[in-house]
């Protein structure tokens, strides 16, 4: 192709924004084309639209269902757009749009007819943040987030919502762009689904330390009881678990420490000729100083377990000691 058909564009960093209208596909012909029309009216309605067009700072580019508009001004300029698209749908209330944002390299060429076609990862991942949302949502790549952080007015307006897997099995991190008067506060559909999953499999997980702890705990007690049986007084066939220490910076997660010792609590109940002292008796010991002979002496047994409990995020860490305080 010769150089008077094809000008090429030099690799740059774009801001792109990319738009989706929801339910496309389930429309007529003649809906669809009204419901691009529709699109079109809004967006070339927004002031950043027309501030970055009228500078020749903004490729748009048609994409069937949408649009992508490929911003050469600031990174915030597509947010911008966006939330003033997103407050003009109002008037719209049939027309049902998603829309992504990231800040990228992109490349391309301008034909003979003056029209713009790019590509690079800056189009390529605006449409894959784009794809995690549902109808109403302004999603950001966590890159264009970090940028606006910067600045305070839109730190209130960024909510983080995590990493989400797209095509491929690529995953992009994503934040949510919203407040009352624009955008979705709703959770993604994709989110909530990834997240009941790791609820269920963070569940699963606990249980089973849960079970292991406890069954350690009463292997350790039976080998000591045992290795002394013939020498032990009935005091010292008796154990106490106090209350776990929550370590964890949500003090919220406290209910996992009290679930830990409720179920050793539980396993060890179950060994026969063991005196376990109930957790309601314990409780009086939570958080206190007192000395550990002190209190195995007031309970009446020979053993004391305790220990702390630190959880962050997904990760667990259980710390426990098994003393003989008689």
């Amino acid at each position: 192709m010769s150089t008077d058909t094809k000008k090429e564009i030099a690799l740059e960093i774009a801001h792109v924004l990319f738009i989706d209208i929801v339910g496309y596909s389930k429309l007529s012909i003649n809906d669809q084309h009204a419901a691009v029309e529709e699109l079109n009216q809004v967006v070339r309605a927004s002031d950043q639209f027309q501030k970055a067009d009228a500078s020749e700072r903004l490729i748009k580019i048609a994409t069937g269902d949408g649009m992508a508009l490929v911003f050469y001004t600031s990174p915030d300029a597509p947010a911008q757009c966006a939330m003033e698209i997103s407050r003009a749908l109002k008037e719209h209330p049939h027309l049902q749009l998603r829309m992504g944002i990231h800040s990228g390299p992109v490349r391309g060429v301008v034909d003979v007819t003056e029209r713009a076609n790019l590509a690079g990862a800056g189009l390529n991942i605006a449409q894959r943040v784009m794809d995690c949302g549902d109808a109403g949502h302004i999603l950001l790549s966590k890159h264009v987030a970090e940028d606006l952080e910067e600045y305070e007015q839109w730190r209130p307006l960024l909510h983080d919502l995590g990493s989400c897997e797209v095509k491929h099995g690529v995953r992009v991190s994503v934040v949510n762009l919203y407040d009352n008067q624009f955008g979705n506060a709703k959770l993604p559909r994709k989110f909530e689904t990834l997240r009941k999953r790791r609820t269920r499999l963070r569940c699963a997980a606990m249980t089973a330390a849960l079970l292991a702890l406890a069954a350690i705990v009463a292997g350790i007690v039976m080998f000591s009881r045992n290795r002394v049986r013939s020498v032990l007084a009935a005091p010292q066939k008796g154990i106490a678990v106090l209350p776990f220490e929550n370590l964890s910076e949500e003090k919220a997660n406290a209910y996992f420490a009290d679930g830990i010792q409720d179920e050793i609590l539980t396993r060890l109940s179950k060994i026969a000729d063991l005196k376990v002292i109930s957790r309601t008796s314990t409780q009086h010991y939570k958080s206190t100083p007192e000395n550990l002979r002190e209190i195995a002496k007031q309970l009446g047994v020979a053993h004391i377990l305790e220990g702390s409990v630190q959880k962050s995020g997904d990760a667990v860490r259980v710390n426990v000691q098994l003393i003989k305080a008689a």
